[in-house]
């Protein structure tokens, strides 16, 4: 099944479900959210509606990332050689255990972690993710990794780590890479085409989502379920155009 949506409202909620049944959210990203907040969420929602959400930047971030100026309460420096970058430390992995919860409590199906290119491939870093994931990897949902910066030029490595965790899949925009494993859970995030590794201000063409439609089918070919997430601009109206350009081939 494949199911297409935004990454966060970009409408208000209650239109959001009347034409979409799936959204990534981004408030999570930004900060931990209270139970009330996740409730409300969940029951205002439509029953069969699917929530992924992305991991806290807390957890994937270091203290000087400017995406911390978007948060309501940024954690105290004495953290900064503790927490983000998938450090597998206890304060680290303590954050992480609050994005479970945050994942519990809306039985999201996939939870997102996309480091920044400041988490680059090195030796280090390669061990860190492989002890960070031996942790993190849980049967409740599945974890998506979407690595930037220079492991998308060591794929390689990205495919080590994806391939030792059932449970773990590799995050892409498919039309930059495809997936170094194509598992029975595949999730697209979509960033615009052109500039180096995003162009936010994109709007996909016709040709454009008549190939992504063809990529689509493809991994339909192993996957059983297909995320297919636009974050761009333009996101509400590519991905309903997606939609249709599909249904109607």
């Amino acid at each position: 099944m494949v199911f297409a949506g935004c990454c966060g409202y970009c409408l208000s909620r209650s239109k959001y479900y009347s034409m979409f049944k799936v959204v990534e959210l981004q408030e999570t990203f930004y900060d931990l959210l209270s139970n009330e907040r996740l409730k409300l969420l969940r029951e205002e929602a439509p029953k069969d509606f699917v929530f992924n959400i992305k991991a806290y930047q807390g957890v994937t971030h270091d203290l000087n990332s400017p995406t911390w100026r978007r948060s309501k309460k940024k954690p105290g420096e004495y953290l900064k050689d503790k927490i983000g970058l998938l450090r597998p430390t206890r304060e680290n992995l303590e954050l992480w255990e609050e994005v479970v919860r945050e994942a519990r409590m809306l039985r999201a199906r996939v939870v997102v972690v996309q480091t920044p290119p400041s988490f680059g491939y090195s030796n280090e870093n390669f061990r860190n993710a492989v002890d960070f994931f031996s942790v993190a990897v849980q049967e409740e949902f599945v974890v998506g990794w979407e690595p930037r910066g220079s492991w998308l030029e060591n794929l390689h490595a990205v495919k080590k780590i994806v391939e030792s965790y059932s449970n773990i899949v590799h995050v892409v925009d498919i039309f930059r890479v495809k997936p170094v494993v194509v598992k029975e859970v595949s999730y697209i995030r979509l960033h615009g085409i052109g500039g180096r590794e995003v162009n936010y201000s994109y709007r996909y063409t016709n040709e454009d989502l008549r190939t992504l439609c063809d990529m689509i089918d493809e991994l339909a070919g192993s996957s059983r379920e297909i995320y297919v997430m636009f974050n761009n601009a333009s996101m509400a109206v590519d991905a309903q155009h997606f939609i249709s350009t599909c249904s109607t081939r």
